[in-house]
């Protein structure tokens, strides 16, 4: 099967032993693009979030790293291929059960300041994972998230 994306929306709340679950909607696109059952997970370069993907994005951040560097060489800037590598391949391959549960790595919850529950917010190529008060900070492009982010919370209550 050809990998599609992730898209959509969902929200877990921390479970025992600080499990989360990952949601069946993003669940499926992981598998499709890990060849099983293998969540990659970073802390997002700019956003209070994390970035979550499959293992087959490897091969796209290769390729991504090659870009920059060429660009850097056509823009006449600075590039140091060794750190920016570190920087994209800095992920943590965690499992998850057939249920979806997966344990949130310490440094990875404190670096994103995850607590009580995770937002699920879909972008294509990977898909971002947010504490919900830290999403409510982002700016008005953000509106539809905070939304959505809400409803889900509301819905568990």
């Amino acid at each position: 099967m050809v990998f599609a994306g992730f898209s959509g929306q969902a929200y877990s709340p921390a479970g025992d032993k600080g499990r989360f679950v990952l949601p069946p909607l993003f669940r499926k696109a992981v598998r499709d693009s890990s060849d099983g059952r293998v969540l990659c997970l970073v802390k997002h370069e700019r956003w209070n979030c994390l970035t979550g993907f499959g293992l087959s994005r490897k091969l796209e951040l290769e390729a991504q790293l090659d870009r920059e560097e060429e660009m850097s060489i056509r823009l006449n800037r600075d590039f140091d291929r060794d750190t920016r590598a570190s920087q994209l391949f800095s992920f943590t391959e965690v499992p998850f059960d057939d249920s979806g549960r997966f344990v949130m790595p310490d440094h990875l919850r404190a670096l994103a300041n995850i607590a009580d529950g995770l937002y699920f917010q879909g972008a294509g190529r990977f898909f971002t994972m947010w504490n919900p008060a830290s999403l409510q900070e982002m700016g008005a492009d953000w509106d539809a998230a905070k939304a959505a982010c809400a409803n889900l919370m509301g819905e568990r209550q």
